[in-house]
């Protein structure tokens, strides 16, 4: 059964011969029989008969006939649509800071047990699966992580197992000696271009989070900024917190813990600066919901390429009209030269 909301012609101009359909009816009708009769009473009495009644028959069934050559003749056709989605990736480099400054609990309102830490962990979490307002997450995408302190480590490699990253990411926690405290914000993105440099994806990205300022290293925020630019690495920058005074958790002589609040600042100059060497942007986040709406918009102007292939399949539908003009014009000439015969003038 052909859908008619389906059909598609290859000769569409064919179907202009089916005006031809009415010029054949009627030079088929033209010609008149006749036989010489000595008086028309002989006929003029009588009723009609069947035959003379369907006299117009075979001219009709000429007519129909060059109706369905002329669908035959313009390919109907109806297509099936195969369509196949490749999904290009992306690679992403999820750079941390991780110094104790990351400790504030100064990012949910009311709730002093959850550090900057724990809400940044949680956010990029949410970013890589999905959940929350992420879409439908990165499932295409490579995703690493590297945290620094005062030094950098590349925690976990660029990989499409986020299950690995995700598990990785929830056991990132502060420096527990002071002597492994610090800021290395230039390392920390210098590493991620490393492992950025080799993948042959064709977008490559870093998004950088830090509440602080670049006080260890031994590479120059600025210069691993120039790196990236030279390497075609976009990288988004974050400053989270404000600068002043947060409280932080600081542990008494007694065993117990209490917040004390100490200065922060952020060198949103320099996080600034790095993002537009590299050609992406920078965002600054007071609190959770600023921050989970700035990972959103990463999300959102670093999508996966998708692109569909649509392949179709066509059903052609031609040779039931060709078959019903050979059928009708031979009707047509059967009758013509038997049952429907007309005597020769």
């Amino acid at each position: 059964m052909i859908e008619l909301a389906r059909i598609e012609w290859t000769q569409p101009l064919y179907l202009l011969t089916a005006l031809l359909a009415p010029f054949v009816f009627a030079s088929a009708s033209a010609r008149r029989a006749s036989v010489v009769f000595s008086s028309l009473a002989l006929v003029s009495g009588g009723r009609r008969s069947l035959r003379e009644r369907l006299v117009w028959l075979p001219a009709a069934l000429l007519a129909l006939a060059t109706l369905a050559l002329a669908v035959a003749l313009a390919g109907p056709r109806t297509g099936n649509a195969v369509s196949e989605v490749e999904r290009e990736g992306i690679a992403i480099a999820v750079v941390v800071d991780r110094s104790g400054s990351m400790d504030a609990r100064d990012f949910v309102e009311g709730d002093l047990g959850t550090s900057r830490l724990d809400v940044v962990k949680r956010i990029f979490k949410d970013f890589v699966t999905g959940e929350g307002n992420f879409g439908e997450g990165r499932p295409d995408d490579l995703v690493g992580i590297v945290a620094f302190a005062r030094y950098a480590d590349s925690l976990c490699p660029l990989t499409l197992d986020h299950g690995s990253v995700l598990a990785i990411l929830d056991e990132l926690t502060t420096p527990e000696e002071p002597e492994e405290d610090g800021t290395a914000i230039g390392d920390g993105l210098a590493l991620a271009v490393e492992r950025l440099r080799r993948q042959e994806t064709t977008s490559k990205i870093v998004i950088l989070l830090t509440d602080g300022v670049a006080n260890a290293g031994d590479v120059e925020p600025l210069e691993a900024a120039e790196l990236a630019a030279r390497f075609g690495i976009k990288v988004y920058t974050i400053g989270a917190g404000y600068d002043g005074f947060a409280p932080f958790p600081v542990r008494r002589a007694d065993g117990g813990v209490s917040l004390q609040r100490v200065r922060v600042e952020i060198d949103e100059a320099t996080l600034r600066q790095i993002a537009e060497k590299s050609g992406g942007r920078y965002f600054h986040a007071t609190d959770e919901d600023g921050l989970r709406e700035v990972v959103a918009e990463i999300g959102r102007l670093e999508r996966s390429k998708v692109a569909e292939l649509r392949y179709l399949e066509y059903e052609y539908h031609y040779r039931p009209f060709v078959a019903a003009a050979l059928a009708a014009t031979a009707i047509a000439v059967l009758l013509s030269t038997t049952w429907l015969r007309r005597l020769p003038a």
